[in-house]
């Protein structure tokens, strides 16, 4: 018995170093017919994935009401039943009054902002044709080289129409026509997202129960506890800084909305909407909202565009040094530097959404290599303490062994 599980062993051990180089060897010279399967798989679970981020970010509203749903009815076992689905159908409908306000107050605004700047585009067009005509003719200089290369780029440009653009206008109908049904497929998965979120919200403590089940399976008795202990953490990164971040944003829309109202900023839903979406990217955000609203207000007045400037750069000092840290805490732990490279990394490899999740998700590895760090320290009696090595100290001096005795050894 014992030989045939080890031929079992060695068979699997086999299978699996085979297949890692195939697949090793498909994803970077092949087809990449696994990358494939891969997205249709993730296009298919679509849904699910958005019904289960849902149901993450709205679990602690829940979890609110039935704790007054069960101080009501408590004494009553027959009405406990119901606490848990009138908690969720609390949830929605709080949702639902909130998008309703949020739509009545903002969209009406919204439109007619839009609806201005797509009126006065012919005469933002003639300001900034005026700056750049006064600008050259007091630069001959650079009049002469705009001009050169004017010439260059228009020869350019005739060879790209005629060999690129008329050929693909077909194409671009198709993907035009594309756009229109990825916007249904969205709300289609949206709907079935909130189905499944529903009952994600009503099974929570069963979804939680069988994750455990499958931990306990998979993992000896003594890592168990462990790996409990990372998904813990992992949650708590991640529930802090998602949930966080967008009340924040939500509250830093809402206030530059206020802010600009009172000030009378052109376009001012529309700015709010620029300023609370780009302040979810932490970091780089408020630089993304900010640029294209200045440049907005700007043909419009120049001397607003330096107020709002000012009115940004007050508004994120307070969301930095107020508003962020009420709401989102030390829930990642990182250094600037830290975040920096994370954006960065995660925005290169999945765009706009790898640059807010890049964040936590590094924060969840930067805890995970602290950790092992100190417990690979304390092993060998040493400080685990960053502070103890910043210098030569006594005690890292003492715990440190010697290389002669090393030698002696060899």
């Amino acid at each position: 018995m014992s030989r045939r599980s080890r031929y079992i062993g060695i068979g699997l051990t086999v299978f699996c170093t085979v297949g890692a180089i195939l697949l090793f060897y498909d994803t970077l010279f092949g087809r990449r017919e696994l990358l494939a399967i891969w997205r249709q798989f993730l296009t298919a679970v679509q849904p699910i994935l958005y019904g289960a981020f849902m149901a993450y970010l709205l679990a602690p509203v829940v979890n609110f009401f039935e704790r007054g749903l069960t101080g009501l009815s408590k004494g009553r076992e027959r009405l406990r039943g119901g606490v848990r689905a009138v908690g969720i159908l609390l949830t929605w409908a709080a949702i639902c009054v909130l998008f309703y306000l949020l739509a009545s107050v903002l969209m009406p605004e919204l439109y007619k902002s839009v609806l201005q700047l797509v009126s006065n585009v012919e005469n933002y067009y003639s300001t900034v044709s005026g700056w750049v005509q006064h600008l050259l003719e007091r630069n001959p200089t650079v009049e002469q080289w705009v001009t050169d290369q004017m010439d260059d780029y228009f020869k350019d440009a005739q060879t790209w129409l005629k060999r690129d653009v008329l050929p693909q206008a077909q194409a671009v109908m198709v993907v035009a026509a594309g756009g229109v049904m990825s916007v249904l497929g969205f709300l289609k998965n949206l709907l079935v997202g909130i189905i499944v979120s529903v009952y994600l919200l009503a099974t929570k403590e069963r979804c939680a129960a069988h994750a455990r089940k499958v931990v306990y399976s998979l993992f000896p008795q003594e890592q168990v506890r462990w790996v409990l202990r990372g998904a813990h953490k992992v949650d708590a990164i991640f529930s802090g800084f998602v949930r966080g971040k967008l009340l924040d944003s939500l509250i830093i829309g809402i206030l530059c909305f206020v802010g600009c109202s009172i000030l009378d900023f052109p376009y001012t839903p529309l700015v709010s909407v620029i300023v609370g979406v780009t302040n979810i990217i932490p970091f780089f955000g408020p630089f993304l909202g900010a640029i294209p609203s200045t440049f907005l207000i700007l043909l419009v007045s120049p001397i607003k565009a330096l107020y709002f400037v000012i009115f940004v750069l007050a508004l994120q000092q307070l969301d930095g040094n107020v508003i962020g840290p009420k709401i989102l805490g030390g829930t990642t732990g990182l250094s600037s530097l830290w975040v920096i490279i994370a954006i960065l990394v995660g925005g290169s490899f999945f765009g706009i959404p790898g640059m807010f999740f890049g964040v936590p998700v590094c924060a969840c590895l930067y805890s995970a290599a602290a950790f092992l760090v100190e417990v690979r320290l304390r092993r060998r009696d040493l400080p685990v303490d960053t502070a103890a090595y910043a210098a030569d100290t006594p005690e890292t001096a003492s715990a440190a062994p010697d290389p002669a005795e090393g030698k002696k050894e060899f």
